[in-house]
């Protein structure tokens, strides 16, 4: 299907798109889109493990400011504000070079699900974890993420249901406060996120207000709203309410047995392992989403319940029913190095299949020679 999208943020429109505009100017032509894509991605990932060296327990901002050096929070800024470029001009330079596929609607999607939780657990770091008096608790953590990814879920499902994804709003503005974010933090200290600025409310009380309203007061009402248009206008796709609605099933029931885990967790496994438990959200996630996005693509009906959901309910099963005792952090390592084994397994393969598919490479404008 021919891929549409729809921009009417302001920021977008009249800041940043004249900003993309001159830069792909400087973008080789033999440059494959899929290569921006992924150079973004990769500084994603390189950023966020220069972080979680620094402060694996996310508590390097708060206990002991310093620990975190200044030009880490600096890298972080550009590293954001790189993968935020190479993402937004993606689009633009395949239909420059004429090389737009579904291969290149895949990946930036694809890796767009992943990057997604990457970024925000990467701004955890900024405004540490719950000491007493200052930082963020392990479970806003969670909830923070979840409405996060709740509402990059919303855009693909009505992507699924209308055939046109309304770029959020929320992107544009979360990515240009993240680098603000992390300047500011290089500036000044983490120190300016642990004094409250006005009214006694710190900044990230504020951050963590904007992203609720944004997302449950704009984002979510504004997919309904697009829904209902385009049902009223005869253009859905999906003729069945049930239809409509499978691909939402996954997602809440991952949701669902991710939040009796860490509830019921005999361990309190999330106040142990914040990180690598937050990391397992956004790859099973990620998981879930990608396949949303091939069935919206291919026009193709998603199977009622993932498949990880399975390995998923034994594990959750087995600890909070204390069958797991003291190995519980142990196997959620385990497990969390396995699902994303399993996750970039998948991407290659699909990779592969389409590019072979579609007769060209992922990362080169050459064509294939046909066998």
């Amino acid at each position: 299907s021919q891929y549409s999208a729809v921009d009417t943020n302001p920021l977008s429109v009249y800041i940043m798109q004249p900003i993309w505009n001159k830069i792909i100017k400087i973008v080789p032509l033999w440059i494959a889109p899929n290569l921006l894509t992924f150079s973004g991605f990769v500084m994603i990932l390189v950023n966020y493990f220069l972080i979680s060296f620094y402060d694996w327990d996310y508590t390097a901002s708060g206990t002991s400011p310093g620990l975190v050096p200044t030009w880490v929070w600096l890298f972080s800024a550009f590293t954001t504000f790189c993968a935020y470029a190479l993402d937004s001009i993606d689009g633009k330079h395949a239909r420059r070079t004429q090389s737009s596929t579904p291969l290149g609607e895949l990946f930036d999607h694809g890796l767009d699900s992943w990057a997604t939780s990457i970024f925000v657990l990467s701004f955890f770091s900024v405004c540490s974890r719950d000491n007493g008096k200052t930082g963020v608790s392990v479970y806003t953590m969670y909830i923070y993420l979840s409405i996060v990814l709740f509402n990059f879920m919303c855009s693909h499902w009505e992507k699924y249901n209308t055939g046109v994804l309304f770029l959020p709003w929320g992107y544009d503005i979360s990515q240009v406060v993240l680098i603000t974010a992390y300047l500011l933090t290089g500036a000044v200290g983490v120190e300016v996120w642990q004094k409250p600025f006005l009214f006694g409310y710190y900044i990230t009380d504020a951050l963590v207000i904007l992203l609720i309203g944004f997302s449950l007061f704009l984002s979510f009402p504004q997919t309904l709203y697009n829904i209902h248009r385009a049902h009223l206008k005869k253009t859905l796709k999906n003729d069945s309410l049930y239809e409509g609605l499978l691909p939402l099933v996954s997602p809440l029931l991952l949701f669902i047995l991710l939040t009796v885990w860490v509830v019921l967790s005999p361990g309190n496994i999330l106040a142990k392992q914040p990180r690598l438990f937050l990391w397992m959200v956004g790859v099973a996630f990620s998981n879930v989403i990608c396949k949303v996005i091939i069935c919206q693509m291919s026009s193709t009906r998603p199977e009622l319940f993932h498949w990880f959901l399975f390995p998923l309910a034994l594990v959750v099963y087995a600890a909070i029913s204390g069958l797991l005792g003291w190995t519980e952090e142990a196997v959620l390592a385990v497990f969390t190095t396995l699902l994303t084994a399993a996750h970039v397994h998948y991407g290659v393969c699909v990779g592969r299949q389409l590019s072979e598919h579609l007769n060209i490479y992922i990362f080169s404008l050459k064509k294939r020679v046909q066998e």
